[in-house]
């Protein structure tokens, strides 16, 4: 069992930042890659950006890039989402989520991820 607690979230006017940090408790990290995801009321969660434990590899959604940046702090088991220059459109649950290594499924695909944090709710709103 691998627990992700996300904590960050919050108001934040337009073109502010914030960043969201996932908090992962139990299994070896060290099996999983991580995503963050985000959802709106009434759609389904939408791919974020996603990060390998060896950060060799790191993908964003076209939507979020070169505003967002995920990274890992192995040694605190901790991922974070910094989000800068946010827009109305960002607004959204945020969900952390672990993705095994092994896993042949896309990275941008819920079914990949088999454990997933509560949420954090991000408003962005003047």
């Amino acid at each position: 069992q691998l627990e992700l607690v996300e904590a960050g979230g919050g108001l934040v006017q337009p073109g502010g930042s914030l960043r969201l940090a996932c908090a992962a408790s139990g299994r070896s990290f060290s099996n999983y890659g991580e995503a963050w995801f985000r959802q709106t009321p009434g759609k389904g969660r939408e791919f974020v950006a996603y990060i390998t434990y060896t950060p060799g590899s790191i993908y964003y959604a076209d939507s979020v890039k070169d505003r967002f940046t995920i990274s890992r702090e192995n040694a605190k088991n901790t991922v974070y989402l910094q989000m800068n220059s946010l827009k109305p459109e960002d607004t959204a649950v945020y969900y952390c989520a672990a993705r095994p290594n092994r896993s042949g499924r896309p990275i941008k695909s819920e079914s990949a991820y088999e454990y997933w944090g509560q949420g954090t709710q991000v408003t962005v709103s003047s």
